[in-house]
């Protein structure tokens, strides 16, 4: 069973969202990549006692998508704050150094 969702702008899109979808996936790193025409985020899963993380889901976006996901999460982390309070941010790296090669960030 799939559901829709509506997103209200100037034209109506509607969004399909199936159910195995709707569940997401759980991601505790999150590793940013770019060239000088996309950006990558690899979604990631760490656990505890395991060497290995494994990548849960890639995203591959323009920069100028890039550009206005960086905008909405702004805006949404600004509203959480208003609402919840401020998010400790937790500037500490990883135990064990990550780098895929290229130019890297991470959140």
């Amino acid at each position: 069973m799939e559901k829709k969702d509506n997103f209200n702008t100037q034209n109506q899109l509607d969004i399909e969202l199936s159910e195995e979808i709707a569940e997401g996936i759980y991601s505790n790193l999150a590793i940013i990549t770019h060239s000088n025409s996309e950006f990558i985020i690899d979604f990631v899963k760490i656990l505890p006692g395991i060497p290995k993380g494994k990548v849960k889901s890639r995203i591959i976006l323009t920069p100028q998508h890039a550009k206005r996901l960086l905008g909405a999460l702004a805006d949404n982390m600004k509203r959480f704050e208003d609402n919840f309070g401020e998010v400790e941010n937790n500037n500490n790296p990883p135990g064990f150094p990550i780098n895929f090669g290229g130019m890297t960030g991470q959140a």
